[in-house]
């Protein structure tokens, strides 16, 4: 985002207090226009609340939250019109189908309902388009979910957990939808606790915990600014799940680990050449070498357990 462009969400110290429980603290963060942004908490770390003060639903106890430099509450109504919606449990009434229940959204929304057969059909539905969604799977039912979410083509989307219930095919096709919204300019918030899809999608990401913010940044960033190392993995035929003796006289390994014939070492990049060439020189025999870079997920669990959350 250039200098001086309005973000696209924007939340300054925002506070939301119900009775004795803090479910967001002074929260601040920026989410630009045309990135997918990924939204991460543990369970009850006030994801669900910040989402629900972004679309206008809860109002802050203390603090604001601007869409597009409009501040929500002023006008929540049309900020909710140029917002795609998919909550984290989602219900549909049971006996209308996918067609009926997306005619009834369009009505909502005041939108053109011709879009309905083309949505319906881009989520994967189309032989189940007359089906009544009582007999429909919870995977079938999220579906429906993000074709709703689509109605009107908004330019700001907030998924919160999207892939729920789908089966390996169906994430594929909703993690490609969401590359597309993006590729037209769409905004989109990403709440998941599949880590690797956000790290899959996502051009930064916030993690919050007890409320508070406690990263926002690219992946990378965050891995380097933790320190997390990479892991150097390699493959010794008849080490038989025991670490060699000569690992233990190499300085700066941070961690060793072995499962079967192969030794898991983390350590700073600037060793591996030095961990290879004493092993070699040890006699041991190296069938494969590869390296595991520092994902979300090790940043995730770093923060959160730095922070006492698990």
């Amino acid at each position: 985002m250039s200098a001086g462009e309005t973000a696209a969400i924007e939340a300054r110290d925002l506070t939301k207090h119900f009775k004795d429980v803090k479910a967001v603290q002074g929260l601040n963060m920026k989410v630009q226009k045309g990135e997918i942004f990924g939204f991460l908490g543990p369970n009850g770390a006030g994801k669900t609340t910040t989402i629900k003060m972004i679309m206008g639903l809860v109002r802050p106890t203390q603090g604001e939250v601007l869409v597009k430099g409009d501040q929500v509450g002023t006008n929540t109504v049309e900020i909710r019109q140029n917002i795609g919606f998919l909550p984290e449990r989602i219900s549909f009434y049971e006996n209308l189908t996918p067609v009926q229940t997306l005619n009834f959204f369009c009505e909502l929304k005041g939108e053109d309902k011709s879009c309905i057969d083309a949505l319906i059909e881009e989520v994967g539905l189309k032989e189940a388009a007359n089906r009544k969604m009582g007999t429909f799977s919870k995977g079938m039912v999220q579906l429906v979910g993000v074709a709703q979410a689509m109605i009107g083509d908004p330019s700001i989307y907030i998924l919160d957990e999207p892939m729920g219930g789908l089966d390996a095919r169906w994430v594929k096709v909703v993690r490609e939808k969401i590359k597309l919204l993006k590729d037209k300019g769409a905004t989109i918030i990403f709440s998941s606790h599949i880590l690797s899809e956000v790290e899959n999608i996502c051009d930064r990401v916030a993690i919050i915990d007890k409320g508070e913010l406690v990263a926002e940044d690219t992946i990378t960033n965050i891995s380097k600014l933790l320190d997390i190392r990479p892991q150097l993995v390699i493959m010794i035929p008849g080490l038989d799940g025991e670490v060699p003796g000569v690992v233990k006289t190499i300085d700066g390994i941070e961690r060793v680990g072995v499962g079967g014939d192969e030794l898991v070492i983390t350590c700073d990049s600037s060793l591996r050449a030095r961990v290879i060439s004493v092993l070699e020189e040890d006699g041991l025999k190296i069938e494969d070498i590869r390296t595991i870079e520092p994902s979300l997920e090790d940043a995730f669990v770093r923060l959160v357990s730095e922070r006492g959350g698990g």
